[in-house]
This record gives structure tokens, sequence and C-alpha cells, in this order.
């Protein structure tokens, strides 16, 4: 019987520094079955080791429409995250995943899209935004709105001229104070941003991700703009350690969020017990 707790082999074949503490991997699996067989869902996640000093839960960044690899992108926070900054291009890693349920992009389709990020929560978000604009026929329109503490702290901005040009209306945000004087995007919190600008909630699901504050500020305003709360979606990606539903660290009331998650909708989330 497979020891669930083995990873699999990958290689690091390329390093993005998005910011002084948070990095991008692209990994390859060593043995080449599991690279041309390997798939995924956008917004699920994996466990990540660093051989040495542990493994670490992280999304999958990328999207399963580009084949023959995976990326994470992680925040330098701890032991097994500061050793996996430390490793560097030829370095192996090892990977256990994919695991959890996915962002429902089958009922999404036809339907016009927001997709709302904030800080690193825009990570989980990018596998679904790229798998979005590969099959762009099949969505309405799609606005993605992110936000970060400052310019610095943006991610992925060798990308956001892309998202724009494969029909994507990109609006983007520093918090009061995070601004540049060559800024040219908007100064305000994700949510005071998204009701400035207006999210039309007719034909339309919410994709959110970001930092707990945000998330509750964010449902508010959601709220507020009518959209109903089947169609909020967002991932809590706090909490979980195995990844399989044995430690029990994830559990939260009569949920999982390694099994029954990460991909929630506000509905669910708001029968959780508060404490969460």
């Amino acid at each position: 019987m497979p020891n669930v707790y083995a990873p699999l082999l990958a290689e690091i074949k390329e390093i993005v520094q998005e910011t002084p503490d948070t990095r991008t991997y692209r990994l390859e699996f060593s043995d080449e079955g599991i690279r041309e067989k390997f798939t995924f869902e956008p917004g699920q996640f994996g466990e990540y080791s660093a051989y040495g000093e542990g493994e670490s839960t992280f999304c999958i960044a990328s999207s399963p429409t580009r084949k023959g690899f995976i990326e994470c992108t992680f925040k330098e926070v701890g032991r097994v995250t500061g050793g996996l900054s430390r490793r560097n291009t030829g370095d192996p890693v090892g990977f256990r995943g994919p695991y959890g349920n996915h962002f429902p992009y089958e009922i999404m389709k036809g339907k016009n899209l927001h997709i709302i990020g904030g800080g690193i929560g825009i990570a989980p978000l990018r596998s679904l935004i790229w798998f979005v604009l590969d099959n762009r026929k099949d969505y309405g329109d799609v606005t993605i709105l992110y936000g970060a503490r400052s310019v610095g702290d943006l991610l992925y901005k060798r990308e956001f001229d892309e998202w724009a040009k494969s029909g994507a209306k990109l609006i983007l945000t520093v918090d009061p104070g995070g601004e540049t004087p060559d800024w040219k995007g908007k100064v305000g919190f994700v949510p005071t941003v998204m009701e400035e600008v207006g999210l039309d909630p007719k034909d339309a699901f919410v994709v959110t991700c970001g930092p707990p504050i945000m998330i509750k500020f964010a449902f508010q305003s959601f709220s507020k703009m009518g959209f109903a709360p089947d169609k909020v979606i967002t991932t809590l990606e706090n909490r979980m350690k195995c990844g399989i539903g044995k430690c029990g660290r994830c559990n939260v009331g009569a949920k999982y969020v390694c099994l029954d998650g990460p991909v929630f909708n506000q509905a669910e989330i708001d029968e959780l017990p508060p404490d969460f």
C-alpha cells in the first residue's frame, strides 16, 4: 500500500523573487511519467517539503491549462518556508497532492466573474485567473481587483499586462501610504475600492482570497452590493497541516478545511463557528 505521506520528488526549475520575502517556484516532477500525467484543478493545494526542515501547505498557484509543471508562491515566515527560500534552481523539493476541492468553474461558465485578491491571497486566485483566461470564450466579463499594502508588495507584476490583454478588466490598489510618486492605480483598502468601482451582481460570481480582516469586510461589501451568499466564493488555507484529514488541525465545527475545502461559499462560511 502506498505511503500517503511520501512526497513526489520535484526539481526547482525557475525562481521569481516577487518581493523581498516572497518567492514563486516553478517545479517539475523528476519522474517523467508523473510529469506527463499529473493534473489538478484550480484552487487545490499541496504539501511542499524542504528536505531536512519539514513540509508546509500552499496552494498550487499555476493553472492546469499550463502543462508539465506546477508553481507555488510562498512568503518566508517560519522554519519550513525559510528552508524553502534558501533553495536554488536545480535543488530538490517534495510535493504531496493535489488535495482538497476546487473553485467551481463549471457552474461559473457563461457568468461574469469578479476575482478579488488581497496580498498573498492572489496566489490561489492566479490559478483560476489563468484557467479562465485560457478558456476565455467560456466566461462572461472578467474583473480582477487586486490590492496589497504597498506597490512593492504586489505579486505577479510581470503578468498584469497579459491579464489585461487577455480580456480582463484589471484594477490595482494599494493601502493608504503604500503608493509611490509614479503609482497610477488606486489608493484604498480592497473592500472600499470594491464599493467605489461598483461590482455588478447580475449573472455574476465573486471569487476572493486575502487576509481574514479583508475577507470579513469584503463579505459585508458583497452583501451591500447585492451578491447572494452562494455566489461569493473564497478559499481558506490557514490551519491545514497534514492535508488528508488525519491530524485534525483544520477541523472547525463539522468541517475539515483540507477535505471539505479549502474552497467554500459565503453561505457555508456563515455556518462555521465564529471563532474561525
